[in-house]
């Protein structure tokens, strides 16, 4: 008989069993996109469908994923409504930037991020960790509510700035995690302008109000580029190597121009980071939710703790960890969509013979929040079972299924750089404190660039009563 509970189901929209009115249509993508989804998108393997006259289709095959993404990238460049609410943020950033502008910022960013380059972060990733614990040790012998999702946004930050900075961002991240928030609630999220393919230079209403905190991060970044810029002028060998050394001389060799290079640094300092703690934020919950998850977890990390395994090989020792971070990553992917839209007629043919053909100008939505959830991927695609991921069962699990990353040359460049990061952060954290949920924790799941908890997420944190690092 098996004896291990059932799986934890954490809050999200249910599919609409009734298609929405164009009207409806329009408020639940400006209140909450994550809400606009029906059955057929969880249950079929395209859909083809039509938004304000635009011919859509919601692809979730595999094979098809791997099509556009991959085997014909060629054809698809970024959709319209995905342009027009990043690029005022980002510009040419390297989520944002296409053709010629984005293979130059790939090929200047892609030597930090290798796999090789990446693991020499790990020591800096554990100095930050630990430092913040101390904000949860100064209320050590007591249980006090924190706003966890602030918290591992503050925490990532600190991670950033320390690993590819050198800790030198011309800011105080006191106000940091209500700077993301404000940028993100009013500049990355559908306004009505964009869903009438308006011009960019159309005022957006509900992004007036963000214009004053994105001023603040292009100051930021001004600021800092300056700021290293004369270290290196004053004395080149002093300068630390790291990304913003590397991306400052990219420009002087003519690899970059100066705007590209603000426009990445802001893409890092921004959103960089933000990713990866919207994923740390639902873990915590998640686990909290599933206290057999939680004894397995807390065990292996003080198992590898204990052993002194130095934090650069804790990602391959700690698989139990990660798989419950790649499960909170399943079922609340921090990017919820992929927006494409075809240059030329395109078709693919699936393995039954079933032909499918996308028109030139066809927007091509590969959706993570609904493949991630589908029927036919996955078992009980909406329960919280990090089981999955286990070495023993990630085999079952095909490339083109689980995307929090993204796909093909696109593919998120600090992809080994998140993971080792989150499992740093959670062993430091689980290894001393408790994270429980309490009578106010009752987030809810809403696409505002990333994937975020509208009601937040306090939870009880408790310092451990028995220590488990050596």
């Amino acid at each position: 008989m098996d004896m291990r509970p059932e799986p934890f189901v954490p809050p999200a929209p249910l599919p609409r069993s009734v298609p929405p009115s164009p009207l409806e249509i329009i408020r639940t993508i400006l209140r909450n996109p994550l809400e606009l989804w029906g059955e057929p998108s969880y249950t079929l393997p395209w859909i083809k469908t039509r938004f304000f006259h635009d011919s859509t289709i919601i692809v979730n095959d595999p094979g098809l994923i791997k099509h556009v993404l991959v085997d014909n990238v060629a054809n698809y460049r970024m959709a319209d409504i995905r342009q027009l609410v990043l690029r005022p943020i980002l510009r040419d950033g390297l989520l944002t930037a296409e053709g010629e502008v984005w293979k130059r910022s790939r090929k200047a960013v892609a030597p930090v991020f290798t796999p090789r380059h990446a693991k020499g972060f790990a020591g800096q990733m554990l100095r930050q960790s630990e430092v913040y614990a101390r904000k949860y040790e100064a209320v050590a012998g007591e249980s006090q509510v924190f706003e966890i999702a602030s918290d591992m946004t503050e925490l990532t930050f600190a991670i950033l700035a320390d690993t590819l900075f050198s800790g030198e961002i011309v800011t105080s991240s006191d106000s940091f995690a209500e700077d993301v928030n404000a940028l993100l609630h009013r500049m990355g999220r559908v306004d009505p302008m964009d869903l009438l393919r308006a011009p960019s230079w159309v005022p957006r209403v509900t992004r007036i109000g963000g214009q004053k905190v994105l001023d603040k991060f292009r100051t930021i970044v001004r600021e800092t580029m300056d700021a290293r810029l004369r270290r290196m002028a004053a004395d080149r060998g002093s300068a630390p190597e790291d990304f913003l050394t590397l991306l400052l001389d990219r420009a002087a060799t003519g690899g970059l121009t100066n705007e590209e290079i603000e426009d990445n640094i802001l893409t890092f300092i921004g959103a960089g980071h933000e990713t990866t703690a919207r994923a740390l934020a639902w873990t915590l919950y998640c686990v909290a939710n599933s206290p057999h998850i939680r004894d397995a977890m807390e065990e292996e990390i003080g198992r590898v703790l204990a052993s002194g395994a130095e934090p650069v090989e804790w990602l391959d020792l700690m698989p139990f960890t990660r798989a419950a971070f790649e499960e909170a990553l399943r079922l609340y992917p921090p990017a919820p969509s992929i927006d494409r839209a075809a240059i030329a007629d395109d078709s693919w043919t699936d393995s039954k013979g079933e032909k499918v053909d996308i028109h030139a100008g066809m927007t091509v939505l590969v959706m993570p929040w609904t493949l991630h959830r589908h029927e036919l991927y996955w078992e009980k695609p909406r329960s919280y079972m990090p089981e999955r991921f286990f070495p023993e069962n990630r085999g079952k699990i095909g490339r083109f299924q689980f995307l929090p990353f993204g796909a093909g040359p696109r593919v998120c460049i600090g992809a080994t750089f998140a993971m080792q990061e989150a499992v740093i952060v959670l062993a430091v954290l689980m290894s001393r404190f408790r994270f429980d949920v309490t009578e106010k924790t009752n987030p809810w799941p809403v696409q505002k660039l990333t994937t975020q908890p509208q009601n937040g997420l306090p939870m009880r944190v408790t310092e451990r009563t028995v220590s488990l690092s050596a």
